[in-house]
């Protein structure tokens, strides 16, 4: 796997801070961060990843305000953006204040059980995910478990200065969101991005459309000012924030409601990815960019909420091992370099996604015939190809992780075939 770009940050939105409103400030590390001036102290909205970063993210801090932190509360249980809570406590220490309370929605510490149960699964996800090297994230995913939890609804201080945390589901069944009612303004945390809902993104668990679009909807009705959103500008204005959270909405509304009625029709999952067209009056829209996440992906989760793994061809019931059946299917084409070639006249005609559906037959058999080496070899070239075709980051990275693995024969360690 590459590592040429092993020493980038990825998911961090920069350094220092912003101020949106008198007392609430974006502090910029592993996403956008959230601090808020309460009469309690202030409260951090996720410690960022450890190190430099996190480092980075109290000194801003520190030029900001120079109260103790009363808090420090997870946005969601994703790991690497509360890795760095060990730095913010020993800064507390460091300057004699109290310990913050560490604080999260019920659901992490079941979402961290998880995480511990599978942890070289989520490792190895993410290098393909984000192209890193093996092992790369080894001391990097460490988790913390908050001092306390809450359901619903948690109030910190008092007055003007009061600051509500609240359940919003979303990206994680675990995710909250931060409301300044004196000042209407809303962090959206990871419910709120600048472009299309990270919904069905291949590595991860179900994610539920219509609770996503729930929870916009409810954050639209306490009608904000500015929406502070977890990556991208803030959104400034009532009717700007209204029209970013209900055309959100509408639009993951509209992709449940579609894929139910192709699904009804008796289409499969790769029908329905054939047929759905996605309006540009939906899909448009400057925030509904597939650049992270990607519409497909979002009718691919939605599909599976319904429906069960089989893909309805009765040969893969009770398949065969994978190598087996590549390795027989290989054998039964007589024309080999035929084959090969009708794969390289796809290409050449820039069917790179047809070219690899055939090459495919030759590209996943075990062993090193000279055919089916050639045919690694392009499967590699034309993965790339596609990388180009796509703006999804995540669509990108497994498309040239995979290219990189199969030239370098480690594709099997990860199951990639």
């Amino acid at each position: 796997m590459s590592t040429h770009d092993d020493d980038k940050p990825f998911l961090i939105t920069g350094t220092g801070s912003e101020t949106v409103a008198p007392g609430l400030h974006i502090l910029r590390g592993q996403g956008q961060s959230f601090v808020a001036e309460t009469d309690a102290g202030l409260v951090v909205i996720d410690a960022g990843p450890g190190g430099g970063v996190t480092r980075g993210m109290i000194d801003s801090l520190r030029k900001i305000s120079d109260a103790p932190v009363h808090a420090l509360v997870y946005s969601h249980g994703h790991i690497g953006y509360n890795a760095g809570v060990p730095e913010w406590l020993a800064h507390a220490q460091q300057r004699g204040d109290p310990a913050p309370r560490v604080i999260a929605h019920r659901n992490v510490p079941r979402r961290y059980a998880r995480y511990r149960e599978t942890q070289a699964l989520q490792h190895r996800m993410a290098e393909v995910q984000f192209n890193r090297s093996p092992g790369f994230f080894e001391h990097r995913l460490t988790m913390h478990a908050p001092t306390e939890t809450f359901d619903e609804r948690l109030v910190i201080g008092s007055g003007d200065r009061r600051i509500e945390l609240f359940w919003a589901p979303s990206e994680t069944d675990d995710a909250i969101a931060l409301w300044s009612p004196a000042q209407r303004v809303l962090y959206g945390g990871p419910s709120l991005l600048d472009s299309i809902p990270n919904i069905g993104t291949p590595f991860r668990t179900l994610r539920d459309t219509v609770r996503w679009a729930e929870t916009l909807e409810a954050m639209a009705a306490l009608r904000p000012l500015k929406a502070v959103r977890e990556f991208g500008p803030v959104i400034e204005g009532e009717d700007a924030v209204q029209r970013v959270l209900g055309h959100t909405a509408r639009a993951l509304r509209w992709l449940r409601a579609e894929v139910v009625a192709l699904m009804n029709e008796g289409l499969n999952e790769q029908q329905v990815l054939a047929r759905i067209r996605f309006p540009d009056e939906l899909f448009a829209a400057p925030w509904m960019k597939p650049t992270y996440g990607d519409p497909s992906y979002i009718v691919r989760d939605i599909y599976r909420s319904e429906n069960g793994w089989w893909d309805r061809n009765p040969t893969t019931l009770h398949p065969e091992a994978p190598e087996a059946v590549a390795e027989a299917v290989a054998a039964a084409i007589s024309d080999k370099a035929g084959l090969v070639a009708s794969a390289r006249a796809l290409a050449g005609a820039g069917q790179w996604q047809l070219a690899l559906h055939v090459i495919d037959l030759l590209a996943t058999a075990p062993g090193d015939a000279p055919e089916i080496v050639e045919a690694r070899s392009l499967k590699a070239a034309w993965l790339r190809e596609r990388a180009g075709q796509v703006q999804s980051y995540v669509s990108r990275n497994l498309y040239r992780v995979s290219a990189e693995m199969i030239e370098q024969g480690t594709q099997a360690r990860f199951g990639i075939r």
